[in-house]
């Protein structure tokens, strides 16, 4: 006959250490996969909103980003992105400058379209439509969420490259064009790739879609 050895305390204890390890490390790489397990994707169909002829639907990997634009703060920025918006100019572009916690940057149509990104000149590129001058007369306050149109170190080059700030940043006011700002989902751009030790980002992630609400 054979006898059942009982396991000791200590070995009960191990071996429950042991599983719990497993299911820690377990969920820890699930965790680590999926990125946007906890970002809210909004719907913006269930929303209702007062100007739904400037709302912008910029969707990323961890979901939908909101943003409400404003023609009249900046009537020649807000209706160069949405000529680009609606031509679909923005699918498929990088998010080429990241910086954590501060903002994200997109919107280089001529070196930073997925499958054709040249890191030597990335943020340089073109829409072909032109430079547009630099509305900054309006007063407008740079908190989290907004959105303008990046340009080089002269006024009046913004063509068709736009940031979205992830913390107040009031040295930009009066400095870069604004068009509008994040109402719903600036936590999807929260998880967007970024690297430590470089604003610019290799692999970087991309803009799935953006289109109005109303075409």
């Amino acid at each position: 006959m054979i006898k059942k050895i009982k396991a000791s305390k200590s070995e009960k204890i191990i071996f429950f250490f042991l599983i719990s390890l497993a299911i820690f490390s377990l969920s820890s790489f699930f965790l680590i996969k999926n990125k946007c397990l906890f970002v809210k994707d909004y719907n913006p169909e269930k929303l209702s909103f007062d100007k739904p002829n400037n709302i912008a639907i910029l969707n990323v990997e961890c979901g939908n980003v909101i943003i409400e634009l404003y023609p009249n703060i900046s009537p020649n920025a807000v209706e160069r992105f949405k000529t680009l918006v609606r031509s679909k100019a923005y699918d498929d572009v990088a998010f080429h400058r990241v910086i954590k916690d501060s903002l994200v940057q997109a919107g280089d149509l001529e070196f930073g379209k997925k499958g054709n990104i040249d890191y030597g000149k990335i943020g340089t590129g073109q829409s072909g439509l032109g430079t547009i001058d630099s509305e900054i007369d309006v007063p407008f306050n740079y908190v989290r969420g907004s959105v303008g149109l990046a340009r080089t170190q002269k006024y009046n080059t913004e063509d068709s490259q736009f940031f979205i700030t992830l913390k107040d940043e009031p040295l930009y006011e009066s400095e870069y064009t604004p068009i509008g700002k994040v109402i719903y989902g600036i936590e999807a751009l929260e998880k967007i790739k970024y690297l430590n030790k470089s604003e610019y980002v290799l692999r970087p992630d991309f803009i799935n879609s953006i289109k109005m609400l109303i075409n």
